[in-house]
């Protein structure tokens, strides 16, 4: 790729960016500095090639610094009003500045940087730790396709990824697939503990559940046939799936509940970017 990237924060999901980067070829260990306070985790960055960095001191101290291509923000949200404003001269040098923080608009990072910076969102989800993520993308107007081309290659290489043209969106997004992994694990444990009520032992019960919702959710990703399709394949008329699905599928079933869930994480991601 030959970009120069700067990754602040490798925790769980900045290193698995990294991680993904180098194995995948999309970025050499030489191109990439890291800054990261944590000891254990430099030692470990440090042993792949990596830069690292327990501060931006160093890199920031060359006159004038030289800017990277992009700036990537994999700190915690409640940090980010110290962290950020630190790297402003690479913004106002043409670094992209990539966020991965939720409930962080546009808007903030443009207040701390400045109103031209080129500024990118981002809600990716935890599967991006094994590589099958989603990633939705949101980037200001200062950003250029060639700046779009970059960050959509850096995050191709944890998931699918897809663009919004409306920030607002982006609510709605972390809703569904920022939180929906949690909704899923929540669903495995649910139907582990049902089929304890039905008179399974629980490593059993715990497999079957995990086995099934990871089949299920792999049927789904490499068929082209809508969901509901798919269901309908597996419900025989009269069976013992139909009588599930007629639980599932009441008036007060699970749709009803899972809108319910989704909106309230929508507003509650609505309140934290407030």
């Amino acid at each position: 790729m030959g970009e120069k990237l700067l990754l602040v924060g490798c925790g769980r999901m900045g290193g698995a960016l990294l991680h993904r980067w180098i194995s995948g070829g999309v970025a050499q260990s030489g191109d990439i500095t890291v800054i990261e306070p944590n000891e254990a985790a430099a030692q470990e960055i440090a042993a792949m090639g990596v830069d690292v960095f327990d501060s931006p001191d160093e890199i920031l101290s060359k006159s004038p610094p030289a800017p990277p291509a992009l700036v990537l923000f994999a700190v915690k949200p409640q940090i980010m009003d110290v962290v950020v404003p630190v790297y402003a001269p690479f913004a106002a040098g043409g670094s992209i500045m990539f966020s991965i923080a939720a409930g962080k608009p546009a808007g903030y990072f443009e207040g701390l940087l400045g109103a031209d910076a080129a500024i990118v969102r981002a809600m990716p989800n935890t599967p991006a730790q094994i590589g099958r993520g989603i990633t939705a993308l949101y980037g200001t107007p200062s950003v250029k396709d060639a700046g779009k081309a970059l960050c959509q290659r850096l995050m191709a290489a944890v998931g699918d990824v897809v663009w919004l043209a409306d920030e607002s969106l982006m609510d709605a997004v972390t809703a569904l697939s920022g939180s929906g992994p949690a909704y899923v694990f929540y669903m495995i444990e649910c139907l582990a503990a049902a089929g304890e009520k039905a008179g399974l032992a629980p490593d059993l019960a715990d497999q079957l559940a995990r086995a099934t919702v990871a089949g299920a959710g792999e049927l789904a990703l490499q068929s082209e046939e809508p969901a509901g399709d798919l269901r309908v394949q597996v419900t025989s008329p009269g069976g013992t799936t139909a009588a599930a699905l007629a639980v599932l599928m009441a008036d007060d079933g699970l749709q009803s509940l899972m809108i319910r869930a989704v909106a309230a994480a929508k507003k509650r991601s609505i309140e934290l970017a407030k």
